[in-house]
């Protein structure tokens, strides 16, 4: 196979020197179609063979930018605008919208879309380009889809003491588990619940809590679950709104012990949405309140300053005029991706005498500046994928280079 790739490059880059060097007032216009066509084919047939190959050279790392793309977004079948996204690391792409999940293939060319039994879909996570788990906040159990075949493969339920249903508030995954966060149906009760990806047994449970009088921080169940991979420690976060505010709580989990490793409470400045970063070791979150990024540094983490530093306008923390209510907040790479209404933040990290300064741009050009509220954002190979309010399509941003 490496032969066959490598005779295809050298046929390839001799068709370009003979297209340079040829004489083309002599050369009749049926031999310039025909040598084009076979250029054609060949990049089609090794792009079809080995996607990952890119026949371009790399920009460099200071001007790697999304651009949106030339291509209309997808758009969807039936009226229900997307409520979830997940896209596996080749680019495949999964997108709920009402009791229906569409999905797309790594080229984004073949799409096929299956009824679930949900009436709408809140958690979903790809775990193959035909394999997704999904749940919703309104139905009880966790269910493991197989969407080429269009049927339920499994279905995975947790039970408290009263024996009651459990909805699903949550779901995320490392390499080899899968965590799902459930809550009671009577909603006095809510837990984690750690699964073996290959198989889908039970290995462990996790963050049990009881629901006893006003006890409101128990009564949190996680809305977000990350798997911290260079820590192995799972993040957890869960926030409630009520009369005094918007308040939650961030902890990072040892599943093998099932102890809380470090936990921080939100009462000012609750987070919308909270991510956790690899590459830059950091926590992020963007305020409910104020709608700006602020982040604290894992490797601070138990010291005096792992407090949350602010990256934008300090003084919209006490606003409480929840501007960034619905906002989402994504790291890939070393890049995080803050949704502020229509737009799309992207802080990077800028090291100056040993500290930490980020800078942030906007993404996309002028005229693609606004629009209607971005509801959802997730990645997948080299491409960003993006839904809106009241939108019944997809928006697909690709990166100028291969990888974020």
């Amino acid at each position: 196979m490496r032969q066959w790739r490598k005779q295809l490059l050298q046929a390839l880059f001799g068709m370009h020197v003979l297209a340079r060097r040829i004489d083309f007032p002599r050369m009749s216009q049926k031999l310039l179609q025909q040598n084009c066509r076979i250029c054609g084919w060949l990049q089609h047939a090794l792009h079809r063979q080995r996607p990952r190959i890119v026949l371009t050279s790399p920009l460099p790392p200071q001007n790697r930018t999304l651009q949106p793309p030339k291509i209309p977004p997808f758009a969807l079948n039936g009226r229900d605008s997307p409520s979830a996204l997940a896209a596996t690391a080749e680019g495949a792409l999964h997108v709920a919208h009402g009791s229906k999940i569409t999905s797309f293939d790594w080229s984004l060319r073949r799409k096929s879309t299956v009824l679930t039994q949900f009436t709408a879909v809140d958690s979903l996570l790809a775990l193959s380009p035909s394999v997704a788990a999904a749940g919703a906040n309104d139905f009880s159990g966790l269910q493991i889809l197989d969407l080429e075949k269009g049927r339920v493969r499994e279905t995975l339920n947790w039970e408290n003491v009263t024996k009651s249903g459990s909805t699903v508030q949550a779901i995320g995954s490392s390499a080899e588990q899968m965590f799902v966060s459930f809550e009671s149906s009577r909603r006095n009760s809510n837990a984690i619940m750690v699964y073996d990806m290959q198989t889908l047994a039970p290995v462990t449970e996790i963050a049990h809590n009881e629901i006893f009088g006003a006890d409101i921080d128990s009564a949190i169940p996680a809305t977000k679950l990350q798997w911290v991979e260079s820590c192995n420690l799972l993040m957890a976060s869960g926030s409630h709104s009520g009369p005094s505010g918007v308040s939650g709580n961030v902890r990072l989990w040892d599943v093998r012990s099932g102890n809380v490793v470090w936990e921080v409470s939100e009462k000012v400045d609750c987070f919308a949405d909270v991510a956790v970063c690899d590459g830059l070791s950091a926590i992020f979150k963007v305020g409910v309140n104020s709608g700006e990024a602020s982040y604290v540094d894992l490797r601070n983490i138990g010291n005096a300053e792992s407090e949350w530093i602010c990256l934008g306008d300090k003084r919209k923390v006490l606003n409480g005029k929840k501007e960034g209510f619905g906002c989402k907040i994504q790291t890939q790479g070393t890049q995080v991706f803050c949704t502020k209404g229509g737009d799309v933040e992207l802080w990077s990290e800028v090291v100056i005498n040993g500290g930490r300064i980020f800078k942030k741009n906007l993404m996309g050009r002028v005229r693609d500046m606004g629009g209607a509220k971005l509801t959802n954002l997730a990645f997948g190979g080299s491409t960003m994928f993006l839904t809106r309010k009241d939108q019944q399509c997809v928006e697909v941003w690709q990166s100028s280079s291969r990888d974020f």
